[in-house]
């Protein structure tokens, strides 16, 4: 048996609006599965009226600076942010270089949606999958046999995300549901209109 010396990278593009302890969670256990680990804030042609990527780069920072882990194997790439995910992968294949297995980490909200994106073939040829599955949204069969018919390589990772959202955060403005750095940094930057309930 041969083994690979390949260097494996999770990519994991978030819009992170504001970031949750539901992303700590997620970077933590990628940290301990991938060689590194790259994370940066992008912006959902699905959804509206985003926060600022600048604002969402720095809160990731900040979460990140709160995980506790050995590797220190976490980073925020923020360069690697795009309307497009192919477009991001080819970034990667740029910094990193070809000789990296890379690993495209989506949470199972977005499993739906996949099989739309921009030339979704074409990216399927250059990463594997990891699904995160979530409090809330089903994964189905029918959509992972899609994916596969469109030659995605999918896995699902053996973890549930935290029951905790970004939108629950933007709806509820629940303090609780966020780490004390980014707490402090809505506040300094009046972001979210929370100011005034957190």
């Amino acid at each position: 048996m041969v083994l690979s010396n390949t260097r494996k990278i999770a990519l994991f593009g978030t819009s992170a609006d504001p970031p949750t302890p539901g992303h700590q969670e997620i970077l933590q256990r990628l940290s301990d599965r991938y060689d590194w680990v790259a994370v940066w804030a992008a912006d959902n042609p699905f959804k509206s009226q985003q926060t600022p990527l600048p604002h969402r780069a720095a809160m990731l920072k900040l979460l990140i600076s709160y995980i506790d882990t050995a590797k220190q194997n976490i980073s925020v790439e923020q360069e690697l942010s795009s309307w497009r995910t192919l477009e991001t992968i080819e970034k990667a294949y740029l910094r990193w270089g070809n000789e990296v297995e890379f690993t495209l980490v989506i949470g199972a909200d977005l499993l739906n949606q996949l099989p739309r994106w921009y030339q979704v073939t074409d990216l399927f040829r250059k990463v594997q999958l990891l699904v995160i599955p979530r409090p809330g949204y089903a994964i189905l069969d029918s959509s992972l046999e899609l994916i596969k018919q469109l030659g995605g390589k999918i896995a699902i990772a053996n973890f549930m995300g935290l029951d905790v959202s970004s939108t629950a955060f933007r709806e509820q403005k629940d303090a609780a549901s966020l780490i004390p750095p980014i707490v402090a940094y809505i506040h300094k930057e009046h972001l979210y209109e929370c100011q005034r309930a957190i």
